[in-house]
């Protein structure tokens, strides 16, 4: 497999300047997401965030009509698969890190770096689920197959993106939902640059018909020429 190009420094720019372009409608988006997320204890997550990058990517591809707060609802949309997506690896991750943490001194770390890894495996999954319309699954394994080629460098930009996605947190969680969309953004940008927009078939245009004429018309035609000709020919005395 070719090595995926990882541009650091470019994806970030532009994903800070997609979050600055249209601070205010992810600025409100996130805090819907953020307050029913927490609201049904992680039940609407998966659907809510799904809802986060389906706007961020509209608002990268510049589509029209612009998309609006409510467009966050589309994303039951993917409900099912986004709610599989953030349960079964919540869950699978939870039980390793439990695990790990068991074996002294090392274990913590270890479960760390499991955590960070596995983020950055997924980094893509969530926006192939919305914009290819994945089962979680091939999306998970899809995106791995992206990521793997250039791991290290993925990894250094999932870090940066977590980190700066999870800042708001600092403030007794309260400034999440100014700093998720960030991380959001960010991801949106390499998630375009690695993955392409989908190609929509090209609709053939059938060819303009030929004026034709009909066969009734010809020979109406030649009825009147014979009838013409009929009448011009001189009339015999008796």
């Amino acid at each position: 497999m070719d090595k995926t190009e990882v541009k650091f420094g470019e994806w970030i720019e532009k994903g800070f300047n997609l979050y600055k372009e249209n601070f205010g409608l992810l600025i409100l988006a996130s805090l819907v997401a953020v307050l029913l997320s927490s609201v049904s204890l992680g039940v609407l997550v998966g659907p809510m965030f799904a809802g986060m990058v389906l706007i961020t990517l509209h608002l990268l591809d510049k589509k029209e009509p612009k998309p609006q707060v409510g467009d966050i609802f589309k994303g039951f949309n993917f409900f099912l698969n986004s709610f599989l997506f953030f349960l079964v690896w919540g869950i699978g991750l939870i039980v390793a890190c439990s695990i790990l943490s068991l074996v002294p001194c090392i274990g913590f770390l270890v479960a760390i770096f499991l955590v960070y890894a596995v983020q950055t495996a997924l980094m893509f999954a969530l926006f192939l689920i919305v914009d290819k319309e994945r089962a979680f699954w091939p999306a998970s394994m899809e995106s791995f197959e992206k990521v793997k080629s250039n791991f290290w460098m993925f990894l250094a930009l999932s870090v940066v993106a977590g980190l700066i996605g999870s800042i708001g947190s600092i403030a007794c969680g309260i400034g999440v939902f100014i700093t998720i969309p960030i991380q959001i953004c960010i991801l949106a940008v390499a998630y375009r640059e690695v993955f392409g927009e989908i190609e929509t078939p090209a609709v053939e245009t059938p060819p303009p018909l030929e004026d034709k004429p009909s066969s009734d018309s010809g020979t109406t035609e030649e009825k009147r020429s014979s009838d013409t000709n009929g009448s011009d020919e001189p009339t015999q005395p008796g």
